[in-house]
């Protein structure tokens, strides 16, 4: 399922449902186990979601490459296990957003949907 973050200063962010539910608890949203339908960043909540993503952001690490050699005959495999995305990297365009939407004293929306 994509979660779609909406905001009249930026464009749509779009996320699948499991990374968004990391990066919104690393905001500092409780939203427990499954996804809430819909919710809002407002603009009272924007500076310590700001804050508390890039706290977040910066106390997380890239796990360390596995230097075992038991894929070495399936590349593809290998592969797969040394591809690593931070936090960072998932949260930028959200953090971007918010950033902006603080700026101009804007909420942002969320809302799930299938993407069609």
């Amino acid at each position: 399922m994509l979660v779609n973050f909406t905001s009249e200063v930026d464009a749509d962010v779009l996320m699948m449902d499991e990374h968004a539910k990391l990066v919104l608890r690393a905001a500092g949203k409780d939203i427990g186990d499954t996804m809430p339908e819909h919710g809002v960043f407002t603009v009272e909540q924007l500076p310590e979601a700001i804050k508390s993503l890039e706290r977040s952001i910066s106390g997380d690490t890239p796990r360390p490459k596995d230097d075992d050699d038991e894929d070495e005959d399936d590349p593809e495999a290998a592969a797969k296990r040394k591809e690593v995305v931070i936090l960072e990297q998932r949260a930028y365009p959200l953090l971007a957003m918010m950033r902006k939407a603080h700026e101009a004293q804007k909420p942002i929306l969320w809302e799930t949907g299938s993407g069609w």
